[in-house]
């Protein structure tokens, strides 16, 4: 190969960020004009022929101010409509030559920024953040070799094995078509008849009915390229290859009725996380894994290399890590950046190519059709978010929305007139070139018989669960199928999970008025892949969100103490009362309240902490707010504190079955099922330190009366 493109540019994780600088545009200071850059001298009245007569045609800035307004909403995507995203760069590890061309993986400690989008897949742009949901996670990287797109989800596995199932699939789980209801759930009738009639299915509706449908945070879950791709070296090697992003601060969920409240409390409860996450420092960190099965092994596994209703067990195919990202900027404009931005699983660069998984096959028609509805034509590509670092050299130089101003009279290949420039670049200066995969065999509409176990790894994913995992599978069946009118159709879901596991099957049918099936058709499968559950993660306090109560007469130098031990931790905190405004202490001292129970909830935090303070524990005794935060706190598992009189109003709730710290007991600090109380004086830092480990486990689910608490 030749040393280096000859147009070969130098890119950081702050190319993309310069680049966009050139069409940023600040008002501040400035005057009003119209598009065309004219002054305004009035934009409060339309032109009229008098006072109280008709607006006339003349008036260029009436027409074009409504013509614009009129125009302004693009259409939404028809499925990752509701979406959030941040600005970061990737940073390469090692090289990977051996592995691949691909240009951002080439050498240790090179940085290419990228652009990520997260998204529900079902609901419109207006549902809610928290409904039970799989995840986009799209990563458009703006390498030195042209844009690279992984367009991912959060599931490994998809619903279908071959795209020409996914209208349908999608029509299914979108509101009714009679009455348009229900939005942004899978809840009612037409999505689970789909599904009872499609036993490929079933896999990733087990994924869906798990903790992963329902995730805490962007920042706290996995993501997935899904299909099967190709990794090609140099020399013309291929292998196959499965993507992953690894959270750094671990994969965690939260619980079905939280989640409900805080479509209530906060419908952009997983958007506003990610914009102040990233504001405040916390930035989501993903690290970058493969896993690569060498082509003359395609045959070797119980599984087809090409089924996307398939994992790839890590036991079996371990993950490779070869890099990180890292989100640290927030967009400018939603509209411009998050709306407007287009993904494609073809946006390929070289050494990364595609491979014959049927699903795959028809995302590389559908993404960019879809783009070219809904963004106006082919030249979405030219806006700023979209627009590669990477130059640009073709002969499409129309249609609507075209931004480049082409020189010279050749728009045509092979030329003669301009040296027959731009023409293709071979392989040895960068040209992409195609795998050469030897392809043969009658045309036919079919599937391949090694798709066609359904089972197998449904059961596999139900045994690597844990038993609370386990629990809340079974609670989600109940929820959805509870919601399903048509008895045929949750017989025959029942019938489905019987092939997976009786007692499974068992289970749901016992919570949505079915009868238990008598015997189990069931795989009979031992085997699990601890990878697949989310009980064995990363855990740590940093990042998660604590509320303090309090009432005037709190302890002030109690609580200071607290708050800055854990804000060490990297925990923030808010001060949450019955009022906003200011609170006086015992000592006189005071502090700023940061949310009232009127505009928040414990949904809306990882972990509650009461200080002590005689007056504002007897103040909150009184507040049915107050013992509701308490309560609803602990029904959900989360991590409570309390210190001296602060236990007082534990008490006073209707949490049970903790041990509490006694009072009159000084120096006393009591543990148990993450509820962490202590009488005063005490070692604050023995304090801390048994707070910090309950909020860094995120749930304590050996709360076996939690059930009975009232919230």
């Amino acid at each position: 190969m030749s040393e280096q493109r000859k147009d070969k540019i130098i890119l950081d994780e702050h190319s993309k960020d310069k680049d966009l600088e050139q069409h940023r545009e600040d008002s501040s200071g400035q005057y009003l004009t119209t598009n065309q850059g004219v002054r305004l001298s009035h934009t409060d009245d339309s032109l009229k022929a008098g006072e109280r007569g008709p607006t006339l045609m003349e008036d260029f800035h009436f027409r074009e101010k409504l013509t614009h307004f009129d125009h302004e909403p693009i259409p939404e995507r028809v499925v990752h409509a509701r979406g959030s995203a941040a600005h970061g760069y990737f940073e390469c590890y090692e090289p990977m030559g051996e592995y691949t061309m691909a240009s951002f993986l080439s050498e240790a400690g090179k940085k290419t920024p990228v652009f990520v989008r997260f998204s529900q897949v079902v609901g419109s742009k207006g549902s809610a953040d928290t409904v039970r949901d799989v995840r986009g996670f799209a990563t458009k990287f703006y390498t030195d070799e042209g844009n690279y797109d992984l367009v991912g989800n959060d599931i490994p596995i998809f619903f279908i094995h071959d795209a020409i199932k996914f209208p349908d699939l999608v029509h299914s789980i979108q509101p009714e078509p009679h009455h348009h209801m229900p939005q942004a759930s899978a809840a009612h009738d037409n999505f689970w008849d789909f599904i009872s009639l499609m036993p490929e299915s079933m896999h990733m509706i087990m994924w869906l009915l798990s903790d992963r449908g329902i995730h805490r945070s962007y920042r706290m879950m996995e993501g997935f390229g899904v299909n099967t791709f190709r990794f090609v070296n140099a020399q013309g090697k291929a292998r196959f290859v499965k993507f992953h992003w690894k959270p750094k601060y671990g994969m965690h969920s939260l619980v079905w009725d939280e989640a409900q409240k805080i479509a209530g409390k906060d419908p952009d409860f997983l958007r506003r996380d990610l914009w102040e996450s990233i504001e405040m420092g916390d930035y989501p960190e993903y690290e970058f894994g493969v896993q690569m099965i060498d082509e003359n092994d395609e045959f070797k596994f119980d599984f087809d290399v090409l089924d996307p209703t398939k994992i790839w067990p890590e036991e079996d195919v371990p993950v490779k890590i070869i890099g990180k990202m890292v989100l640290n900027r927030n967009p400018d404009n939603f509209f411009a950046e998050t709306e407007q931005v287009a993904f494609h699983p073809g946006n390929l660069v070289r050494g990364i190519d595609v491979t014959n998984d049927p699903l795959l096959q028809g995302r590389l028609f559908s993404y960019h059709d879809t783009q070219l509805i809904r963004l106006g034509g082919p030249n979405f590509h030219e806006i700023p978010i979209n627009r590669p670092l990477a130059p640009v050299h073709n002969n499409q130089r129309k249609a609507y929305h075209r931004q480049a101003i082409n020189k010279g009279r050749v728009n045509y290949f092979p030329n003669s007139l301009d040296g027959g420039h731009p023409k293709p670049a071979p392989a040895e200066e960068g040209g992409y070139v195609h795998y050469t995969e030897k392809v043969e065999g009658r045309k036919i509409r079919n599937r391949s018989e090694s798709f066609r176990d359904y089972f197998s790894q449904a059961k596999l994913f139900w045994n690597s669960l844990s038993m609370t995992e386990k629990k809340h599978l079974v609670d989600a069946a109940h929820f959805e199928l509870g919601k399903v009118e048509t008895m045929a159709v949750r017989e025959r879901m029942v019938g489905l999970f019987s092939q997976v596991d009786g007692d499974l099957a068992r289970q749901v049918a016992m919570g949505i008025g079915v009868q238990p099936p008598s015997e189990s058709n069931g795989v009979k499968l031992t085997k699990s892949s601890p990878a697949v559950s989310m009980a064995d993660t990363v855990r740590t306090a940093q990042s998660r969100r604590v509320a303090i109560l309090i009432a005037d007469g709190y302890n002030h130098d109690e609580m200071s103490l607290v708050m800055e031990g854990l804000k060490k931790a990297g925990v923030h905190v808010k001060i949450v009362s019955m009022f906003l405004g200011k609170l006086k202490s015992l000592d006189g001292q005071e502090v700023e309240v940061d949310k009232h129970y009127v505009s928040t909830a414990s949904v809306l935090f990882d972990a509650l902490y009461i200080p002590g303070g005689k007056d504002s524990v007897e103040a909150m005794k009184t507040h049915g707010e107050a013992i509701h935060f308490i309560n609803e706190a602990f029904k959900h598992c989360k991590p409570i504190a309390a210190l001296t009189e602060g236990i007082e109003l534990l008490q006073a709730s209707d949490i049970r079955g903790v041990a509490l710290a006694e009072l009159g007991k000084c120096g006393q600090i009591a543990a148990d099922k993450g509820v962490v109380s202590a009488c005063g004086p005490v070692d604050m830092d023995a304090f801390l330190k048994a707070f910090i480990e309950a909020i860094a486990q995120h749930r304590h689910w050996d709360r076996e009366e939690k059930d009975q608490v009232p919230a």
